[in-house]
């Protein structure tokens, strides 16, 4: 498609996945902000979305419309997220909680909580500085020379244990009140979520807009192997540098948001690059599809056990620890395979 003297690359089959999943997900937003502990008409939040008068204005509009502007962003952060560092890393296995983001800016924030810290706005910020400490030092770790995609996911794994065990250190030595407030939000939770909490988010993907839209060309070549790349004049250790900075800050304002939400970045460019059939992992789509996965599951942990309310962390992992499974069984196979 052409713009004046500009032109870019609209990817047919990807366009109609991505108007697909647009679709889906409002048909989610409708049904979220319609089931609750009162029902309220399709027509009703309609009305309220639109800005017209509602008597279920403060139902739709206060109570449930901020949670869920709150999980539509952080499942789009985490889904780009998860794009760009599989990107970089060439891995289907990586993303930012496999290695060790979420739980370095989970740690940090951790932390923070059992010292005192409990302003949303400084939490935020403590869970970004932990997120990119964390992704420092599996860089550093990782660097022999160059950056490795393999050893860049076997570094971050066995950091992303350790940090798992300094969480568990912080709650257990917190009060009673923090340490239970901290193990709701380590399972990634939406409940009393609101806009204060969806902000920071928003600013960060507002700001980081313009560095997604080099990713998105960025990650053409970085999806090649190194002698593919640098035969096309692909400088790699800067591009994988930049893909894997901006998936790090998007992942840590997500869980400084909402908490650790597990394998959305995992699942989502997955599943949209399956969608979509491409050589390399679309972001839209991958933004749409984590959006939806995280609607979804939370209307299924706010009404599946109702009156209990259980995070949205929990349903996530119950989909996203067997597909990881299946994905490393089948990797391995793979592997075993081509050798054979």
């Amino acid at each position: 498609m052409r713009a004046g003297r500009g032109s870019f690359l609209v990817h047919r089959r990807s366009a109609l996945v991505a108007a697909a999943l647009a679709a889906l997900l409002a048909a989610a937003v409708v049904a979220s902000l319609c089931v609750g502990e009162s029902f309220v008409a399709p027509r009703e939040v309609v009305r309220v979305l639109l800005g017209l008068p509602s008597p279920d204005e403060l139902v739709v509009g206060t109570l449930r419309l901020p949670r869920l502007v709150t999980g539509l962003l952080v499942g789009a952060a985490f889904g780009v997220s998860g794009a760009l560092i599989q990107t970089m890393a060439r891995n289907p296995l990586a993303s930012p909680d496999v290695i060790g983001v979420t739980h370095g800016a989970g740690a940090a924030t951790v932390a923070a909580m059992t010292f005192g810290l409990t302003s949303y706005t400084a939490l935020t910020y403590v869970s970004v500085g932990g997120g990119l400490a964390t992704a420092l030092l599996v860089y550093l770790f990782a660097w022999r020379g160059g950056l490795a995609p393999s050893r860049f996911v076997l570094v971050g794994i066995g950091i992303s244990v350790a940090l798992a065990s300094l969480t568990r250190l912080f709650v257990t030595r917190g009060d009673y009140l923090v340490a239970q407030q901290a193990k709701v939000w380590l399972t990634g939770s939406l409940n009393g979520r609101g806009y204060d909490h969806a902000a920071p988010l928003a600013t960060a993907l507002l700001l980081l807009a313009p560095f997604l839209l080099w990713a998105a060309r960025a990650q053409r070549g970085a999806a090649f192997d190194d002698d593919t790349a640098t035969a096309l004049g692909v400088r790699l250790d800067r591009t994988r540098l930049g893909l894997s900075a901006l998936g790090v800050v998007l992942a840590s304002v997500a869980t400084g948001a909402a908490g650790p939400v597990d394998f959305v970045a995992l699942l989502a460019p997955q599943i949209a690059r399956r969608l979509t059939r491409t050589p390399h992992t679309p972001l839209l789509c991958s933004a749409l599809t984590g959006a939806l996965i995280v609607v979804v599951a939370d209307l299924l942990a706010r009404r599946l056990l109702s009156p209990t309310e259980l995070p949205v962390g929990v349903f996530t992992a119950l989909v996203g620890a067997p597909y990881l499974m299946w994905l490393i069984v089948r990797t391995r196979s793979s592997r075993s395979g081509g050798t054979a």
